[in-house]
């Protein structure tokens, strides 16, 4: 018998390890032979626990499982309360589009032979057989954008890195995924870690880099562990070697880190703050040589791109926006999780159709795409295309592409109050329009609160001058919530005034 649960975050907060133990100990009572293999999640968050039980070479998903429903599982499957069938045949696995995720959920993560057999490595070994210029062709034909936010070419990134002089270059992974409402980094590394893997390999082939360095945020234990039991057992295989070597590094928790100049700093054992730019990090980057820092996303779907072509990568998808995008659900949600689709589904098909609406039944007010700096788009704007530039002719962004649903109890005077108030909290203190503006915001929209009508021109002035002058995203974008509040929910604002007064 053979049983699959998952090892994912999702599933340990929901009592997995309890699942998993009550597992082995009713099959030693019952005198069964069970190979529990401990998956990745697939991303159907409501549904964790999610054990998964072969039936005639079909796997079967039986959730949220709890200890009580596990005896259930060594009976009659067809009758177990938590029965949900074939796990393929789901509305939720069938719509999807799984490229970068194609393996998360399926495999064994730290089973190099279950890697293989689902096509994994094939990427590299294409690679192996490539000149630098032509796997920097292929990513830069594919219309891969970086993943963590910024949307900017990753080709382009690579062939900087290619060409730039030095001596030494460098792979960096930025996995310090802060954003509220994401989480498909830590998926992919609890899930598929080999995919990272050879995707920084394949980038370091490109780019003649021979060291690379994965930063994880310390909020992820079970990726840091996952990451360096896989490290280990690539380095032990010759996946990894003289050719190209990588290590794990755990960040200390601060949010500026995401952003990719705090980050090398941060892994230079400094303080981490952002640097200023010019020079750029692909030129002088970690210990000032020439380094691609990518998100996961980013690099985790080079293999793809490397073993199918980029040709077949490029055609999912809409104008710049090309390929698959993990989307990561959370909020007030029915049915969070994470989706892989192509680009171009429209926020009301996401919203609607794949996350249900809202879990309290109530209509839906408001989605923050992006994280915690994303713009809050009402049903409106429900048509808008999911793609880098249709976001940004609304004055949004994809960012990580993660959405919070906020339904019509929501005030959204707070939740801007709430983004500037972040901002405050957060900022490393490296520029002026970021660490004084973020203050002068909060007590701004205090005074909106308080009925001060004359405070809004000052917010807007405070939101032009922040988006104008940070060095980093983290002031840059705060506007961005801001301003769609009191844009998109003048409501929210007139009725401060009214209690005001």
């Amino acid at each position: 018998m053979r049983v699959w649960l998952p090892l994912d975050s999702f599933a340990l907060a929901m009592g997995g390890e309890e699942v998993a133990a009550a597992i082995m100990a009713e099959a030693k009572a019952r005198g069964v032979d069970v190979t529990l293999t401990r998956n990745g999640s697939r991303g159907m968050a409501w549904l964790e626990p999610l054990a998964e039980v072969e039936v005639d070479g079909v796997r079967h998903g039986f959730g949220p499982m709890k200890v009580a429903d596990v005896a259930g599982l060594f009976g009659d499957l067809a009758k177990h309360p938590k029965a949900l069938g074939p796990i393929e045949e789901l509305d939720w696995m069938k719509g999807q589009t799984r490229l970068t995720f194609a393996r998360v959920g399926v495999i064994d993560p730290l089973s190099l032979a279950e890697y293989r057999a689902q096509g994994g490595l094939a990427g590299l070994e294409r690679a192996k057989g490539m000149t630098k210029a032509q796997i920097v062709a292929e990513v830069t034909e594919s219309g891969l954008r970086g993943r963590g936010g910024a949307g900017f070419p990753t080709g382009i990134k690579w062939k900087t890195v290619s060409e730039a002089a030095g001596d030494r270059k460098y792979i960096v992974c930025n996995a310090d995924e802060g954003d509220s409402a994401t989480f498909a980094d830590r998926m992919l590394m609890e899930g598929d870690p080999f995919t990272l893997i050879e995707g920084m390999a394949i980038a370091g082939l490109a780019c003649g880099a021979t060291k690379g360095f994965v930063y994880i945020r310390s909020e992820y234990p079970v990726a840091i562990r996952v990451m360096r039991e896989a490290v280990e057992i690539a380095r032990a295989e010759g996946v990894l070697g003289a050719a190209f070597d990588m290590e794990i590094r755990v960040g200390a928790g601060a949010y500026v880190c995401g952003e990719e100049t705090s980050l090398l700093n941060s892994l230079e054992g400094k303080r981490g703050i952002v640097r200023a730019k010019p020079p750029l990090p692909a030129l002088e980057g970690f210990m000032g040589k020439p380094t691609v820092v990518n998100n996961v996303i980013s690099l985790a779907s080079v293999p793809v791109i490397l073993s199918k072509g980029a040709a077949f990568y490029k055609d999912f998808g809409l104008g710049r926006s090309r390929g698959t995008i993990p989307l990561q659900i959370a909020g007030n949600v029915k049915y969070g999780g994470l989706y892989e689709t192509a680009f171009g589904l429209t926020l009301g098909e996401i919203v609607d159709r794949i996350a249900g609406g809202c879990f309290t039944d109530r209509p839906v007010k408001a989605v923050q795409v992006g994280g915690p700096l994303g713009a809050y788009f009402p049903r409106a704007l429900f048509d808008t295309p999911f793609g880098y530039e249709e976001f940004a002719a609304k004055d949004g962004l994809i960012g990580h592409a993660g959405l919070t649903l906020f339904d019509d109890s929501a005030d959204m005077l707070q939740m801007a109050r709430f983004a500037m108030e972040f901002c405050a909290i957060e900022s490393c203190g490296k520029c002026t329009p970021c660490r004084l503006g973020s203050t002068r915001g909060v007590e701004t929209i205090d005074r909106l609160a308080r009925g001060d009508a004359s405070a809004m021109p000052i917010l807007t002035d405070l939101c032009n001058t922040m988006k104008l002058g940070s060095l980093c995203a983290l002031g840059g974008f705060t506007p961005y919530p801001v301003m769609s509040a009191v844009t998109h929910f003048p409501d929210d604002f007139a009725r401060a005034k009214e209690a005001a007064e």
